[in-house]
């Protein structure tokens, strides 16, 4: 899938045709950073994105360069990198850590950055703190998904 920010410095492709899961986060931390009533993140391996060095003969420093980082706590001990373009300051991809630092297997890329995006069946997260309707018949959760 192309992936590109607002003003186009960071651009690349995923290795993988379509994200495994599309969800809107409801919470109060992706409503900041959205400037928005949610957010919406589509999950797809780490090893599929250049931006991580752990992608293997897929890793581009380049790419790596023309982002910075934002790092906050998350939940259960975690912590969450959010990686941004140092050009228009558009948040590009979410990637958790454990407790002990190692990263995640997964990570986030921000839904309005990927073309085609398909929404259809897309979940619903953190609806507890939702400030607008969640559809009728939308598969929910009222904090994090299981498992």
């Amino acid at each position: 899938m192309d992936i590109s920010c607002q003003c186009g410095a960071v651009t690349f492709r995923t290795a993988t045709p379509s994200p495994l899961s599309v969800y809107f986060c409801h919470c109060t931390q992706c409503r900041r950073q959205s400037s928005s009533a949610f957010g919406i993140s589509a999950v797809f391996p780490a090893s599929a994105l250049p931006v991580f060095p752990d992608s293997g003969a897929s890793y581009s420093p380049d790419l790596r360069a023309r982002l910075d980082v934002f790092t906050r706590p998350g939940n259960a001990g975690r912590t969450l990198d959010c990686y941004f373009c140092r050009s228009c300051g558009a948040r590009v991809v979410h990637r958790g850590r454990a407790p002990d630092g190692s990263p995640l297997p997964t990570a986030n890329i921000k839904g309005g950055l990927i073309e085609g995006l398909d929404l259809k069946g897309a979940s619903h997260i953190w609806t507890r703190e939702a400030v607008v309707p969640i559809p009728d018949g939308a598969v929910s959760w009222p904090e994090s998904p299981p498992a």
